[in-house]
């Protein structure tokens, strides 16, 4: 957030900011559940039969990373951008595993949200990115 000449900011960068701490926040959580024992079992079953030519437990660890990075990203001045585009491109690229699960809670329990309700998150979730990358 950088202020104007005249020393006020506006209030897209006060919205700007508000958006970036809580999606790090959300971010960080979320990557830190990645490295808790039971959800990340849930997670690596929702990896789809076609990823699995990496053992899930990794492709769990390193989406962890991937979202633990990102939302620190979003909170260093320097990476912020660089970090809200790849978070966006991250959200799209994980999809495919919450498209998977979607709907399957005997299976997967809360991380089977339904796939509709599912695809309007990862959309809002997208643009709220990339809201913070402007």
């Amino acid at each position: 957030m950088t202020a104007r000449e005249d020393g006020l900011v506006t209030l897209f960068e006060i919205a700007q900011l508000i958006v970036r701490i809580a999606l790090a926040v959300v971010f960080v959580a979320m990557g830190a559940l990645h490295f808790v024992p039971g959800p990340s079992r849930g997670m690596a079953a929702m990896v789809p039969p076609a990823l699995r030519v990496v053992r899930p437990s990794i492709l769990v660890a390193f989406t962890g990373l991937c979202e633990l990075a990102g939302g620190v990203g979003l909170l260093i001045p320097a990476t912020r951008v660089a970090a809200a585009i790849c978070l966006a491109v991250f959200l799209i690229a994980v999809f495919p595993a919450n498209a998977y699960a979607a709907g399957k809670t005997d299976r997967f329990g809360v991380f089977a949200t339904p796939l509709v309700p599912r695809a309007i998150l990862q959309v809002v979730l997208i643009a709220l990115c990339v809201f913070c990358a402007l």
